[in-house]
């Protein structure tokens, strides 16, 4: 287990009660950021990342991240002190969080910034986490969305994430972004390397991944809110995108089982 200094980490445990936007940012601490209820949205470099309960985000201190919620969040992060004692040579990675390292964070959310200053124990808790978070982020995972380099394709996916769940329409997308379709569909090959249908049905999918954390909907509305037609065709790309059923995710996360190693994201 690595030795790191007393209050070397501490824990960030908060609630945010509505929607927000921390806008772009950066620590000057390595940062694992978790939700233990609702879901995170994490942004960097040319990824866009969904932080339901079961993933964390490992980030290097000084990397420019962006985060954000569309619901009700409590957050239970840790902050490391960057050290020989807690190398990254990554500047993010997403992963899933086992049934223990979530118990172990639970655990190390009695240690504020000041409560760890006094705390050997916090000392030595923090430093089994670290140990297991790394252990764990050398699997990360594929489910992320691509994000815009231009202003004007960036209008074009936040108006398809608005719409996810009504019929879209490629002409209305181009037109909400002030562009013709075909230069529409230009910026999708040049700046994230898929095209339009292959952005929503991948968006569509990570949205349900997100719904499904929520207990109070019921499998049909996550489809539905989701733009998905027909509980069937849902659940045929929902297993071919994770490598389970709907039903099937919901329990494991809810259990905190680990996920199926064998997956096929989509390109």
């Amino acid at each position: 287990m690595r030795e790191i200094d007393t209050a070397s980490a501490w824990a960030f445990n908060r609630q945010f009660p509505a929607p927000f936007d921390a806008g772009e940012k950066s620590f000057s601490h390595h940062y694992l950021l978790y939700a233990s209820s609702g879901a995170f949205h994490l942004e960097l470099a040319g990824r866009h990342w969904l932080l339901p309960p079961h993933r964390a985000a490992l980030i290097q201190s000084g990397v420019q991240i962006r985060i954000w919620t569309q619901a009700p969040v409590t957050s239970a992060s840790v902050l490391f002190t960057p050290s020989p004692a807690m190398p990254l040579d990554f500047d993010c990675r997403v992963f899933y969080l086992s049934e223990l390292a979530r118990s172990m964070v639970a655990y190390c959310m009695r240690w504020d910034k000041e409560q760890a200053v006094a705390s050997l124990g916090a000392q030595r808790m923090f430093a089994a986490l670290a140990d297991v978070c790394l252990e764990l982020s050398s699997h990360a995972d594929d489910y992320w969305l691509p994000r815009a380099k231009s202003r004007e394709l960036e209008r074009a996916l936040q108006f398809t994430q608005k719409n996810l769940g009504e019929p879209l329409r490629f002409a209305e997308v181009a037109a909400a972004a002030f562009m013709s379709e075909r230069t529409l569909a230009r910026r999708f090959s040049e700046e994230i390397t898929m095209n339009w249908r292959e952005y929503v049905r991948r968006a569509r999918l990570i949205s349900a991944m997100e719904g499904l954390t929520q207990p109070s909907a019921n499998i049909a509305q996550v489809a539905g809110a989701s733009g998905f037609e027909s509980l069937s065709a849902f659940n045929t790309a929902f297993r071919l995108f994770t490598g389970e059923t709907p039903s099937g995710y919901r329990r494991r996360i809810a259990v905190g089982a680990a996920p199926p190693r064998a997956t096929a994201p989509l390109a």
